[in-house]
């Protein structure tokens, strides 16, 4: 087979086949991420990601939190809707009006979490997924920002939308390291293009920094103290199935 068939059907399966993989969190735990709220919107998305989590999904999701609360004894009331895409910033604020609630649940993907939380930065947003891993789409024109690793282990309720595995050079899941300067990281980052010539250098936000300003701006800065387990990357070995 040549390399332009080969390229072709390679070409094929990506377009057919470009989505993110989700599994829901724990009731459990998402009803701990929203204790301490009352009025909840859940949104969401009818995107690339699979199995569909759009309206019905959504709605579902409201009267099991408003149930499962009732049940603890509190009473989380919830409305639902859905967007055409969650990763899209131009869009989300025509498509969803926060108004009269305290939070949100993302039925997305951690980019659509974190897009949310960006778009909205007065209310915060939390995941109803775990991100599992991410197919192949063609590169659009435009330069293109890594958010989410598809770890499976979703943290993005505890450090204010950011995700530090992915954010954060090294990874670190407890804190900045001793190199953060300005809020900046000690790591310099080569940008390079297509030819994989470096086009430009850039000293990315430190990920620990950005997340203890939110969690201040939230009134969480208890959640930057929390110890947390180190990775588990017996979760993510690729390449992974499902």
């Amino acid at each position: 087979m040549d390399a332009e068939k080969k390229a072709k059907i390679l070409f094929d399966e990506v377009e057919a086949g470009n989505m993110i993989i989700t599994k829901e969190k724990p009731l459990d735990e998402i009803l701990e991420l929203l204790e301490p709220f009352s009025k909840v919107l859940v949104v969401g998305c009818d995107g690339c990601v699979q199995p569909p989590r759009g309206l019905r999904e959504a709605e579902t999701y409201a009267s099991l939190i408003e149930m499962a609360s009732k049940a603890r004894g509190k009473q989380i009331e919830c409305s639902a809707i859905t967007v055409s895409r969650q990763c899209c910033e131009e869009g989300l604020p025509n498509w969803v009006k926060p108004d009269g609630f305290d939070a949100m649940l993302s039925m997305a993907c951690g980019i659509g979490v974190q897009v949310m939380n960006i778009i909205f930065p007065e209310i915060p947003t939390f995941p109803a997924q775990n991100t599992v891993f991410m197919g192949a789409e063609e590169k659009r024109e435009g330069r293109m920002y890594e958010l989410c690793r598809a770890c499976g282990d979703c943290v993005l309720g505890e450090t204010g939308g950011i995700c530090p595995r992915t954010r954060c050079a090294k990874g670190l899941m407890n804190g900045p390291c001793g190199g953060c300067v300005g809020g900046k990281c000690e790591v310099t980052v080569q940008i390079k293009d297509w030819k994989g010539e470096v086009v430009e250098e850039v000293q990315n936000d430190c990920a620990w920094y950005l997340i203890f300003e939110r969690l201040r701006m939230l009134g969480r800065a208890d959640l930057f103290r929390k110890l947390r387990d180190p990775t588990d990357f017996g979760i993510w070995v690729p390449p992974r199935r499902i």
